[in-house]
């Protein structure tokens, strides 16, 4: 088990990096979507719509399941947060939404009429995450431990991913 405060944990909740988010669908299946997200060190925030499916299953099932992986072959890892969600409106949800924005968008797609905007009132809620459980992986460590570096010496033995 890990924490927020671990330096992995950070680095990839400090970092820009796409969030694979799940919740319960009412047919009880998983609801796994891509987000952007924002962390202030306690809590985790993702700018979204109300329209959305995850808000939806959230309403009623605020349980969740968060996967930030670094999908780097040479430096896999990853960290997998359960918690709870509360859906934020107002003027709080529109600070944390341009949090959010600001951290995956540049500064001129924010200014351009045709973008800023448009995610500034697509997003129209904010989803706060409250970690109840963190869980880390490095596989540059397992590979150190199990593989005796084997992945690091030989660095053709993973293939590249798609992109």
């Amino acid at each position: 088990m890990a924490s927020l405060s671990d330096s992995l944990v950070r680095h990839l909740l400090e970092g820009r990096y796409i969030a694979s988010l799940a919740t319960k669908a009412p047919d009880g299946s998983a609801h796994m979507v891509a987000v952007w997200y924002w962390f202030d060190g306690a809590h985790i925030y993702i700018a979204t719509s109300t329209r959305t499916r995850k808000v939806r299953n959230l309403q009623s099932t605020p349980k969740i399941s968060l996967m930030i992986d670094s999908r780097d072959p040479a430096a896999s890892c990853g960290i997998n947060i359960v918690g709870t969600a509360q859906i934020l409106t107002g003027e709080p949800s529109r600070k944390w939404n341009g949090r959010v924005h600001a951290k995956y968008l540049s500064d001129a797609a924010l200014a351009d009429p045709r973008v800023g905007p448009v995610f500034a009132s697509w997003d129209d809620v904010t989803i706060q995450i409250t970690p109840t459980s963190v869980i880390a992986w490095d596989m540059r460590e397992a590979d150190r431990q199990v593989f005796g570096s084997a992945f690091e010496s030989n660095p053709t033995y993973l293939l590249p991913l798609e992109r």
